[in-house]
Protein backbone atom coordinates (compact mmCIF):
# COMPACT_ATOMS: atom_id res chain seq x y z
CA UNK A 1 0.00 0.00 0.00
CA UNK A 2 1.07 3.59 -0.65
CA UNK A 3 2.24 5.94 2.06
CA UNK A 4 0.16 9.10 2.56
CA UNK A 5 2.10 12.37 2.68
CA UNK A 6 0.90 15.75 3.96
CA UNK A 7 2.17 18.46 1.60
CA UNK A 8 -0.09 21.47 2.16
CA UNK A 9 -1.96 23.21 4.98
CA UNK A 10 -4.65 25.89 4.99
CA UNK A 11 -6.64 27.36 7.86
CA UNK A 12 -8.82 30.18 9.06
CA UNK A 13 -9.96 30.27 12.69
CA UNK A 14 -10.50 32.56 15.67
CA UNK A 15 -6.79 33.09 16.35
CA UNK A 16 -5.41 33.24 12.81
CA UNK A 17 -6.50 33.91 9.23
CA UNK A 18 -3.72 31.83 7.67
CA UNK A 19 -1.15 29.16 8.50
CA UNK A 20 1.73 31.50 9.29
CA UNK A 21 -0.40 33.50 11.74
CA UNK A 22 -1.66 30.25 13.23
CA UNK A 23 1.82 28.96 14.01
CA UNK A 24 2.71 32.16 15.84
CA UNK A 25 -0.63 32.34 17.66
CA UNK A 26 -0.18 28.78 18.94
CA UNK A 27 3.30 29.53 20.21
CA UNK A 28 2.02 32.67 21.97
CA UNK A 29 -1.06 30.80 23.32
CA UNK A 30 -3.33 33.44 21.81
CA UNK A 31 -6.96 33.01 22.88
CA UNK A 32 -9.70 33.81 20.36
CA UNK A 33 -12.69 33.60 22.71
CA UNK A 34 -14.68 36.78 23.35
CA UNK A 35 -18.21 38.17 23.43
CA UNK A 36 -20.36 37.32 20.41
CA UNK A 37 -20.69 40.11 17.86
CA UNK A 38 -22.69 38.34 15.14
CA UNK A 39 -26.06 38.68 16.91
CA UNK A 40 -27.69 40.15 20.00
CA UNK A 41 -27.13 37.80 22.95
CA UNK A 42 -29.28 39.70 25.47
CA UNK A 43 -31.68 36.80 26.06
CA UNK A 44 -29.08 34.02 25.69
CA UNK A 45 -27.50 31.94 28.43
CA UNK A 46 -24.21 31.82 26.54
CA UNK A 47 -22.86 35.13 25.28
CA UNK A 48 -19.35 34.17 24.20
CA UNK A 49 -17.78 32.31 21.28
CA UNK A 50 -14.58 32.05 19.25
CA UNK A 51 -15.36 34.12 16.16
CA UNK A 52 -13.16 34.56 13.10
CA UNK A 53 -11.99 38.18 13.15
CA UNK A 54 -11.35 40.63 10.32
CA UNK A 55 -12.75 38.32 7.65
CA UNK A 56 -13.99 40.06 4.52
CA UNK A 57 -15.05 37.53 1.87
CA UNK A 58 -14.88 40.11 -0.92
CA UNK A 59 -11.10 40.10 -0.43
CA UNK A 60 -11.06 36.48 -1.61
CA UNK A 61 -13.91 36.28 -4.12
CA UNK A 62 -16.26 38.41 -6.18
CA UNK A 63 -19.07 40.02 -4.20
CA UNK A 64 -21.69 38.22 -6.31
CA UNK A 65 -20.14 34.87 -5.40
CA UNK A 66 -19.77 35.84 -1.74
CA UNK A 67 -23.49 36.62 -1.56
CA UNK A 68 -24.28 33.14 -2.89
CA UNK A 69 -22.04 31.35 -0.41
CA UNK A 70 -22.82 30.79 3.24
CA UNK A 71 -20.05 31.73 5.66
CA UNK A 72 -19.00 28.07 6.09
CA UNK A 73 -18.48 27.82 2.31
CA UNK A 74 -16.46 31.03 2.22
CA UNK A 75 -14.18 29.69 4.95
CA UNK A 76 -13.69 26.41 3.05
CA UNK A 77 -12.63 28.21 -0.13
CA UNK A 78 -10.11 30.37 1.71
CA UNK A 79 -8.51 27.44 3.57
CA UNK A 80 -8.44 25.21 0.48
CA UNK A 81 -6.75 27.84 -1.68
CA UNK A 82 -4.09 28.38 0.96
CA UNK A 83 -3.49 24.62 1.23
CA UNK A 84 -3.06 24.26 -2.54
CA UNK A 85 -0.66 27.19 -2.63
CA UNK A 86 1.25 25.88 0.39
CA UNK A 87 1.64 22.51 -1.35
CA UNK A 88 3.14 24.19 -4.41
CA UNK A 89 0.45 22.77 -6.67
CA UNK A 90 -0.34 24.57 -9.92
CA UNK A 91 -3.91 25.92 -9.84
CA UNK A 92 -4.12 25.04 -13.55
CA UNK A 93 -2.30 21.70 -13.32
CA UNK A 94 -3.31 18.25 -14.59
CA UNK A 95 -3.21 16.91 -11.01
CA UNK A 96 -6.77 18.26 -10.64
CA UNK A 97 -8.26 15.72 -13.07
CA UNK A 98 -8.27 12.90 -10.50
CA UNK A 99 -7.93 14.86 -7.26
CA UNK A 100 -10.46 14.17 -4.50
CA UNK A 101 -12.14 16.79 -2.33
CA UNK A 102 -13.60 15.67 0.99
CA UNK A 103 -13.97 18.99 2.82
CA UNK A 104 -16.77 18.35 5.31
CA UNK A 105 -19.07 20.06 7.77
CA UNK A 106 -20.92 18.82 10.81
CA UNK A 107 -23.89 21.16 10.36
CA UNK A 108 -23.57 23.12 7.12
CA UNK A 109 -25.15 26.45 6.24
CA UNK A 110 -27.28 27.03 9.31
CA UNK A 111 -26.84 30.80 9.14
CA UNK A 112 -28.40 30.91 5.68
CA UNK A 113 -31.21 28.56 6.70
CA UNK A 114 -32.01 30.74 9.70
CA UNK A 115 -32.05 33.91 7.59
CA UNK A 116 -34.32 32.38 4.97
CA UNK A 117 -36.77 31.05 7.54
CA UNK A 118 -37.15 34.62 8.77
CA UNK A 119 -37.78 35.81 5.23
CA UNK A 120 -40.31 33.03 4.64
CA UNK A 121 -42.38 33.83 7.74
CA UNK A 122 -42.14 37.56 7.12
CA UNK A 123 -42.82 37.76 3.37
CA UNK A 124 -43.96 34.31 2.22
CA UNK A 125 -42.64 31.57 -0.09
CA UNK A 126 -41.61 33.87 -2.93
CA UNK A 127 -39.10 35.60 -0.65
CA UNK A 128 -37.01 32.42 -0.24
CA UNK A 129 -33.73 32.61 -2.13
CA UNK A 130 -33.40 30.21 -5.05
CA UNK A 131 -29.88 29.33 -3.88
CA UNK A 132 -31.00 28.38 -0.37
CA UNK A 133 -30.42 24.64 -0.80
CA UNK A 134 -26.91 24.79 -2.32
CA UNK A 135 -26.00 27.47 0.24
CA UNK A 136 -26.94 25.30 3.23
CA UNK A 137 -26.39 21.61 2.51
CA UNK A 138 -23.26 20.38 4.28
CA UNK A 139 -21.77 18.51 1.31
CA UNK A 140 -21.55 21.75 -0.65
CA UNK A 141 -18.23 22.62 1.05
CA UNK A 142 -16.61 19.85 -0.98
CA UNK A 143 -18.58 20.97 -4.03
CA UNK A 144 -17.55 24.64 -3.99
CA UNK A 145 -13.89 23.80 -3.31
CA UNK A 146 -13.83 21.41 -6.26
CA UNK A 147 -15.57 24.01 -8.41
CA UNK A 148 -13.20 26.78 -7.36
CA UNK A 149 -10.00 24.79 -7.91
CA UNK A 150 -11.18 22.47 -10.68
CA UNK A 151 -10.80 19.09 -8.96
CA UNK A 152 -12.64 16.30 -10.79
CA UNK A 153 -11.94 13.21 -8.70
CA UNK A 154 -14.08 11.75 -5.87
CA UNK A 155 -16.10 14.48 -4.19
CA UNK A 156 -18.09 14.03 -1.00
CA UNK A 157 -18.56 15.24 2.55
CA UNK A 158 -18.61 13.13 5.69
CA UNK A 159 -21.18 14.16 8.32
CA UNK A 160 -20.20 12.75 11.69
CA UNK A 161 -20.67 15.79 13.93
CA UNK A 162 -17.39 16.86 15.55
CA UNK A 163 -15.50 13.95 13.97
CA UNK A 164 -16.43 15.02 10.41
CA UNK A 165 -13.14 16.53 9.25
CA UNK A 166 -10.98 13.83 10.80
CA UNK A 167 -13.16 11.21 9.12
CA UNK A 168 -12.61 13.08 5.85
CA UNK A 169 -8.86 12.82 6.36
CA UNK A 170 -9.14 9.11 7.20
CA UNK A 171 -11.21 8.34 4.09
CA UNK A 172 -8.98 10.39 1.80
CA UNK A 173 -5.93 8.64 3.24
CA UNK A 174 -7.64 5.32 2.64
CA UNK A 175 -8.23 6.14 -1.04
CA UNK A 176 -4.59 7.16 -1.46
CA UNK A 177 -3.21 4.12 0.38
CA UNK A 178 -5.13 1.80 -1.94
CA UNK A 179 -4.07 3.64 -5.08
CA UNK A 180 -7.48 4.96 -6.04
CA UNK A 181 -6.24 8.58 -6.14
CA UNK A 182 -2.93 10.42 -5.74
CA UNK A 183 -4.11 13.79 -4.36
CA UNK A 184 -6.86 14.86 -1.97
CA UNK A 185 -8.03 18.09 -0.36
CA UNK A 186 -9.35 16.91 3.00
CA UNK A 187 -10.64 18.74 6.05
CA UNK A 188 -13.65 20.59 7.39
CA UNK A 189 -15.43 23.89 7.78
CA UNK A 190 -18.04 25.31 10.15
CA UNK A 191 -19.85 28.59 10.84
CA UNK A 192 -22.76 28.23 13.25
CA UNK A 193 -22.30 31.10 15.68
CA UNK A 194 -25.95 31.95 15.28
CA UNK A 195 -28.89 32.36 17.70
CA UNK A 196 -30.50 28.93 17.25
CA UNK A 197 -27.41 26.70 17.56
CA UNK A 198 -26.07 28.74 20.47
CA UNK A 199 -29.42 28.50 22.25
CA UNK A 200 -29.77 24.78 21.53
CA UNK A 201 -26.30 23.82 22.73
CA UNK A 202 -26.68 26.08 25.78
CA UNK A 203 -30.04 24.59 26.72
CA UNK A 204 -28.57 21.10 26.69
CA UNK A 205 -25.82 22.47 29.02
CA UNK A 206 -23.09 21.68 26.48
CA UNK A 207 -21.81 25.29 26.30
CA UNK A 208 -20.01 27.14 29.06
CA UNK A 209 -22.22 29.93 30.47
CA UNK A 210 -19.18 31.81 31.78
CA UNK A 211 -19.28 35.36 30.42
CA UNK A 212 -17.42 37.12 33.22
CA UNK A 213 -14.03 36.39 31.69
CA UNK A 214 -14.34 34.93 28.16
CA UNK A 215 -10.65 34.07 27.84
CA UNK A 216 -10.92 31.85 30.93
CA UNK A 217 -14.11 30.06 29.88
CA UNK A 218 -12.62 27.11 28.01
CA UNK A 219 -10.80 24.96 30.58
CA UNK A 220 -10.03 21.43 29.31
CA UNK A 221 -8.78 19.08 32.05
CA UNK A 222 -9.57 21.64 34.79
CA UNK A 223 -11.89 20.98 37.75
CA UNK A 224 -13.89 24.10 36.87
CA UNK A 225 -14.61 23.13 33.25
CA UNK A 226 -18.32 23.49 32.53
CA UNK A 227 -18.85 23.25 28.78
CA UNK A 228 -17.30 24.00 25.42
CA UNK A 229 -17.02 27.29 23.54
CA UNK A 230 -18.45 27.46 20.03
CA UNK A 231 -15.85 28.27 17.40
CA UNK A 232 -15.85 28.69 13.64
CA UNK A 233 -13.42 28.36 10.77
CA UNK A 234 -11.94 25.87 8.34
CA UNK A 235 -8.92 23.61 8.07
CA UNK A 236 -7.80 21.86 4.86
CA UNK A 237 -4.85 19.53 4.26
CA UNK A 238 -3.35 18.41 0.96
CA UNK A 239 -2.74 14.67 1.08
CA UNK A 240 -0.71 12.91 -1.61
CA UNK A 241 0.80 9.53 -2.23
CA UNK A 242 4.47 9.71 -1.33
CA UNK A 243 5.41 8.80 -4.91
CA UNK A 244 3.35 11.63 -6.36
CA UNK A 245 4.77 14.16 -3.93
CA UNK A 246 8.36 13.07 -4.59
CA UNK A 247 7.85 13.02 -8.35
CA UNK A 248 7.04 16.73 -8.36
CA UNK A 249 9.67 17.66 -5.76
CA UNK A 250 7.12 18.66 -3.13
CA UNK A 251 7.98 19.60 0.44
CA UNK A 252 6.57 16.87 2.70
CA UNK A 253 5.53 17.87 6.22
CA UNK A 254 4.98 14.29 7.29
CA UNK A 255 2.75 11.26 6.85
CA UNK A 256 -0.65 9.93 7.87
CA UNK A 257 0.68 6.55 8.96
CA UNK A 258 -2.38 5.27 10.78
CA UNK A 259 -6.00 5.94 11.53
CA UNK A 260 -8.91 4.37 13.37
CA UNK A 261 -12.67 4.85 13.12
CA UNK A 262 -15.15 3.34 15.60
CA UNK A 263 -18.56 3.88 17.18
CA UNK A 264 -19.56 4.00 20.87
CA UNK A 265 -23.14 2.74 20.38
CA UNK A 266 -23.80 4.24 23.80
CA UNK A 267 -25.85 7.48 23.65
CA UNK A 268 -27.12 10.02 21.11
CA UNK A 269 -25.01 12.86 22.53
CA UNK A 270 -22.98 11.63 25.51
CA UNK A 271 -19.66 9.90 25.03
CA UNK A 272 -19.12 6.49 26.59
CA UNK A 273 -17.85 7.42 30.09
CA UNK A 274 -15.42 4.49 29.99
CA UNK A 275 -14.01 5.51 26.60
CA UNK A 276 -14.34 2.05 25.05
CA UNK A 277 -14.93 3.34 21.52
CA UNK A 278 -12.02 5.75 21.81
CA UNK A 279 -9.75 2.93 22.99
CA UNK A 280 -10.50 0.92 19.86
CA UNK A 281 -10.09 3.95 17.58
CA UNK A 282 -6.68 4.90 18.97
CA UNK A 283 -5.54 1.27 19.03
CA UNK A 284 -6.46 0.80 15.38
CA UNK A 285 -4.42 3.89 14.43
CA UNK A 286 -1.38 2.56 16.30
CA UNK A 287 -1.74 -0.90 14.78
CA UNK A 288 -2.02 0.44 11.23
CA UNK A 289 1.15 2.49 11.78
CA UNK A 290 2.86 -0.52 13.40
CA UNK A 291 3.81 1.78 16.25
CA UNK A 292 4.14 1.13 19.96
CA UNK A 293 2.19 3.44 22.30
CA UNK A 294 5.36 4.66 23.99
CA UNK A 295 6.70 5.97 20.64
CA UNK A 296 4.05 8.75 20.54
CA UNK A 297 5.34 12.22 21.47
CA UNK A 298 2.12 14.27 21.54
CA UNK A 299 -1.60 13.62 21.91
CA UNK A 300 -3.79 16.47 20.69
CA UNK A 301 -6.96 15.51 22.55
CA UNK A 302 -10.53 16.10 21.49
CA UNK A 303 -11.07 17.46 25.02
CA UNK A 304 -13.80 20.07 24.66
CA UNK A 305 -13.89 21.23 28.31
CA UNK A 306 -16.96 19.22 29.29
CA UNK A 307 -16.95 17.23 32.55
CA UNK A 308 -17.78 13.81 31.10
CA UNK A 309 -16.07 14.14 27.71
CA UNK A 310 -12.61 15.10 28.99
CA UNK A 311 -12.69 12.42 31.69
CA UNK A 312 -13.76 9.65 29.32
CA UNK A 313 -10.99 10.53 26.87
CA UNK A 314 -8.26 10.34 29.49
CA UNK A 315 -9.67 7.01 30.69
CA UNK A 316 -9.31 5.73 27.15
CA UNK A 317 -5.77 7.10 26.90
CA UNK A 318 -4.73 5.42 30.15
CA UNK A 319 -6.06 2.10 28.85
CA UNK A 320 -4.12 2.39 25.60
CA UNK A 321 -0.86 3.97 26.81
CA UNK A 322 -0.60 2.70 30.39
CA UNK A 323 2.25 4.18 32.41
CA UNK A 324 3.87 5.62 29.27
CA UNK A 325 1.08 8.24 29.15
CA UNK A 326 2.87 10.14 31.90
CA UNK A 327 5.77 10.82 29.51
CA UNK A 328 3.71 11.93 26.48
CA UNK A 329 2.73 15.55 25.93
CA UNK A 330 -1.04 16.14 26.06
CA UNK A 331 -2.98 19.23 25.05
CA UNK A 332 -6.30 20.51 23.74
CA UNK A 333 -6.12 23.34 21.20
CA UNK A 334 -9.76 24.19 21.92
CA UNK A 335 -8.62 26.20 24.94
CA UNK A 336 -7.26 28.72 22.42
CA UNK A 337 -9.67 28.67 19.45
CA UNK A 338 -12.85 27.11 20.78
CA UNK A 339 -14.59 24.08 19.32
CA UNK A 340 -15.03 24.35 15.56
CA UNK A 341 -17.26 21.26 15.46
CA UNK A 342 -16.97 19.68 12.00
CA UNK A 343 -13.70 21.53 11.35
CA UNK A 344 -12.13 20.73 14.73
CA UNK A 345 -10.22 17.58 13.82
CA UNK A 346 -8.56 19.13 10.77
CA UNK A 347 -7.74 22.47 12.39
CA UNK A 348 -6.28 20.78 15.46
CA UNK A 349 -4.26 18.32 13.37
CA UNK A 350 -2.87 21.32 11.48
CA UNK A 351 -2.02 22.91 14.83
CA UNK A 352 -0.09 19.79 15.85
CA UNK A 353 1.76 19.64 12.54
CA UNK A 354 2.79 23.29 12.92
CA UNK A 355 3.99 22.60 16.45
CA UNK A 356 6.05 19.70 15.13
CA UNK A 357 7.52 21.95 12.45
CA UNK A 358 8.30 24.67 14.98
CA UNK A 359 9.63 22.30 17.66
CA UNK A 360 7.26 23.43 20.38
CA UNK A 361 4.10 22.37 22.22
CA UNK A 362 1.61 25.08 23.11
CA UNK A 363 0.56 25.34 26.72
CA UNK A 364 -2.83 25.22 28.42
CA UNK A 365 -3.29 28.73 29.88
CA UNK A 366 -6.55 27.94 31.69
CA UNK A 367 -5.43 24.77 33.42
CA UNK A 368 -5.22 26.19 36.94
CA UNK A 369 -6.57 23.30 39.03
CA UNK A 370 -6.31 19.95 37.21
CA UNK A 371 -9.04 17.43 37.85
CA UNK A 372 -7.87 14.32 39.67
CA UNK A 373 -8.18 12.31 36.44
CA UNK A 374 -5.40 14.41 34.88
CA UNK A 375 -2.94 14.59 37.76
CA UNK A 376 0.58 13.46 36.90
CA UNK A 377 0.11 13.84 33.16
CA UNK A 378 2.46 15.81 30.91
CA UNK A 379 0.15 18.75 30.16
CA UNK A 380 2.22 21.94 29.72
CA UNK A 381 0.86 25.14 31.23
CA UNK A 382 3.17 27.28 29.10
CA UNK A 383 4.59 26.74 25.63
CA UNK A 384 7.57 24.40 25.75
CA UNK A 385 10.34 24.15 23.18
CA UNK A 386 10.71 20.48 22.32
CA UNK A 387 11.05 18.09 19.40
CA UNK A 388 7.77 16.42 18.38
CA UNK A 389 7.71 13.66 15.77
CA UNK A 390 4.83 11.22 16.38
CA UNK A 391 1.35 12.66 17.02
CA UNK A 392 -2.08 11.22 17.81
CA UNK A 393 -5.08 13.43 17.01
CA UNK A 394 -8.50 12.40 18.33
CA UNK A 395 -11.97 13.64 17.37
CA UNK A 396 -15.27 12.42 18.81
CA UNK A 397 -18.79 13.46 17.87
CA UNK A 398 -22.45 13.31 18.88
CA UNK A 399 -23.82 9.94 17.85
CA UNK A 400 -20.78 8.12 19.26
CA UNK A 401 -18.48 8.76 16.30
CA UNK A 402 -14.76 8.27 17.02
CA UNK A 403 -11.78 9.00 14.77
CA UNK A 404 -8.06 8.95 15.49
CA UNK A 405 -5.15 9.84 13.21
CA UNK A 406 -1.49 9.03 13.72
CA UNK A 407 0.84 11.54 12.07
CA UNK A 408 4.61 11.10 11.69
CA UNK A 409 6.89 14.04 10.93
CA UNK A 410 9.06 13.65 7.84
CA UNK A 411 12.69 13.01 8.65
Amino acid sequence: MKRVAVTGLGTINSIANNVEEFKQALREMKIGIDFITQFDTTDHITKIAAEVKDFHPENFMEQKLARRYDRFLQFAMVAAREAVEDAGLDFEGDWREEAAVTVSSGIGGFKTLHQQYKQYFKRGPKAVRPFLIPMMIADMAAGVVALDIGCKGPNFSTMSACASSLHSICLSAMMIKHGYINVALAGGTEAVIDPMPIAAFANMTALSPNAENPEKACRPFDKMRNGFIMGEGSGVLILESEEHALSRGARIYGFIDGFGMTEDAYHISQTDPNGKGAVRSITKALEMAEMKPEEVDLINCHATSTPVGDASEVKALRQVFGDSLNDIYMQSSKTLMGHTLGAAGANELIASILESEGNFVHGMPNLEDPDDDFMGLKIPLKTEETSISKIIKNAFGFGGHNASVLYSKNG
